[in-house]
């Protein structure tokens, strides 16, 4: 793959870089900045407001789920594999030196090990990678959230 950006662009046809997981994607992005804006003593104040309104009685849970967003964890699926652990379709591309599912021969095929709504995410994405190549199926959705 020659084009650096290209390389969020997993080999299913996600954009990895949308990712909750991806470091340095937006989320990653939005959560660090709501942990800066919060700053590092916020708890005793959710604790106070408690009292306010009882959703801040979840600070806790919330803190421990930001800090987990703020980290990045992820280097996409090219660097680091899918992180949906059944996805066969990192290992597939890569043992027959492919970039996506659609160059191959088998396109489709049953070796993806995706369930059936994100089977069907993939050979659509696939398809149209095929039809408008990877790098203007990437221009179109680069900026489209991951979870529609």
């Amino acid at each position: 793959m020659r084009q650096a950006h290209l390389a969020r662009l997993a080999p299913c046809g996600l954009n990895c870089g949308a990712c909750l997981a991806f470091s340095g994607g937006p989320v990653q992005e939005a959560a660090q900045s709501l942990i800066r804006a919060l700053g590092p003593d916020f708890a005793p104040y959710a604790e106070r407001f408690t009292a306010m309104n009882p959703v801040f009685a979840d600070y806790p849970a919330f803190a421990r789920l930001l800090e987990f967003l703020g980290h990045g964890s992820c280097g996409g699926c090219r660097q680091s594999g899918c992180l949906f652990q059944a996805c066969g379709v990192h290992a597939c591309i890569r043992d027959k030196g492919l970039d996506f599912c659609f160059q191959c021969d088998d396109f489709p095929c049953d070796a993806h090990g995706l369930p059936p709504a994100l089977a069907e995410r993939w050979r659509t994405n696939n398809e149209r990678m095929r039809e408008e190549g990877p790098e203007a199926y990437w221009l179109r959705i680069k900026d489209t959230p991951r979870y529609p």
